[in-house]
């Protein structure tokens, strides 16, 4: 579970549309505001997803090749072959002119309820319920289990908190490094999102293959 989490949270965190809208978010009128009204929903949204897991579970580690864990393992295996198709036919499809979004162009007058609800409608839920499928297996009367939910959600949420921080601690610098990332991530975002979503997919076919036959 522990490995599976790491995986999952590191491809969450990584994802170029977020991080992309986070950074314009930081560069607006009263962006520190809006960035952590985005961060905070984020986070949020992360944590809200495992509550329910474990309300569902009560916290106890489902018995192996039980009908739960086995539907858990199935849902599992379907979003790895989902995101493995969705790479494979975007690497297929031609090129398209991109259209910045539409919000964008209200940025400077967005609210930080926008930018939560921008967090919300931005959050990878096909990884967010690939992690809610392994928590399933947390049993919450160890130690070790929440210290591993609760790095997940952190580890999902890393990328915000570290350029938060940043804008933070240096405004000035975090201003123009953080603009030189946005354009980086523009330039790569179809090759970046094909990337995350044929090694996260293929990584969850194989670990759930692997779960299923053992």
């Amino acid at each position: 579970m522990v490995l599976d989490l790491l995986v999952i949270g590191a491809a969450i965190s990584a994802g170029p549309l977020h991080n992309s809208a986070f950074i314009l978010l930081l560069s607006a009128r009263n962006g520190v505001r809006q960035g952590m009204a985005f961060l905070l929903s984020w986070l949020a949204n992360l944590i809200a997803v495992i509550v329910c897991v474990v309300l569902l579970t009560g916290g106890r580690q489902l018995v192996h090749h039980s009908a739960p864990s086995t539907a858990a393992v199935a849902v599992k295996l379907a979003i790895g072959l989902a995101l493995v198709v969705y790479g494979a036919l975007r690497h297929r499809r031609p090129a398209r002119p991109r259209r910045p979004p539409r919000w964008a162009a209200r940025i400077d007058d967005a609210s930080p309820a926008m930018a939560a609800g921008l967090a919300w409608m931005l959050q990878p839920w096909a990884l967010v319920a690939a992690g809610a499928a392994t928590a399933v297996d947390a049993d919450l009367s160890t130690v070790a289990d929440w210290f591993a939910l609760a790095c997940y959600c952190l580890l999902a949420t890393l990328s915000l908190i570290v350029m938060e921080a940043y804008v933070l601690r240096a405004p000035a610098a975090a201003g123009a490094r953080l603009q030189a990332l946005r354009g980086w991530m523009d330039r790569h975002q179809e090759s970046l999102i094909v990337t995350l979503s044929l090694l996260a997919g293929l990584y969850l076919v194989a670990r759930s293959i692997y779960d299923l036959v053992t």
